[in-house]
């Protein structure tokens, strides 16, 4: 079995806490209130900074050269996507700037990026993939189920179920299985651990939204 098929099947409660939230429920059939989604869209504008830095530091440490390229892509894209935040998203849900940093994204933007400084490149690599993983899930699974016709939040719905996005993560899953199957049983331990330490915080980053959790 892969590292990534058996690595996902270890954080099945997880995603399926995630898919049972209110904060993915209401998001799913329009109802999810305004300022929850400012205060998201606020929070992961200040994430994907952090997580594109975090791209960057494994690109500057991964071994394949390929490898590099992919993740100095990942790297771009994050980066990207905040601009995008700021130029489309803040506009469209009148929000004038992503203000201050709350606990949540405090906690998982600083442990990728202490984990891509101070791990093996193999647990940075891990760590990273379910930003990518459980959001293209999420965004599948809104996407064949959603049941509001003129949906607000359509567009952020659409970037995360599409083809594009898809083509990435897989992409980033293959590079995972690759170093995986290099790696000795206590590294893919570690791997491991820092992909469920994530899966973890994936699903504290909506509901700190949905709870307005600040400082």
């Amino acid at each position: 079995m892969k590292w990534s098929t058996n690595t996902w099947e270890q954080i099945q409660p997880i995603y399926q806490k995630i898919i049972e939230m209110p904060f993915i429920q209401e998001l799913m059939d329009g109802t999810l209130p305004l300022e929850k989604f400012q205060f998201y869209i606020a929070q992961d504008a200040h994430y994907l900074e952090h997580f594109g830095r975090s791209l960057a530091l494994i690109a500057a440490r991964i071994p394949e050269v390929k490898d590099t390229l992919a993740f100095i892509r990942f790297a771009e894209g994050a980066i990207v996507v905040e601009n995008a935040l700021h130029e489309s998203y803040f506009k469209d849900f009148n929000l004038a700037d992503k203000g201050v940093m709350q606990p949540s994204c405090h906690h998982y933007a600083h442990f990728l990026k202490s984990t891509a400084i101070t791990e093996n490149v193999a647990v940075a690599v891990a760590a990273v993939l379910p930003c990518f993983w459980i959001y293209q899930e999420v965004g599948a699974y809104i996407y064949q189920r959603q049941r509001a016709s003129a949906n607000p939040y359509q567009k952020w719905i659409d970037t995360y179920a599409g083809e594009e996005f898809g083509q990435l993560v897989q992409q980033a899953i293959t590079i995972c299985d690759a170093i995986a199957a290099s790696c000795t049983e206590s590294q893919q331990l570690s791997m491991t651990t820092a992909f469920i330490t994530s899966s973890h915080l994936e699903f504290h980053f909506w509901d700190s939204a949905y709870h307005f959790r600040k400082w």
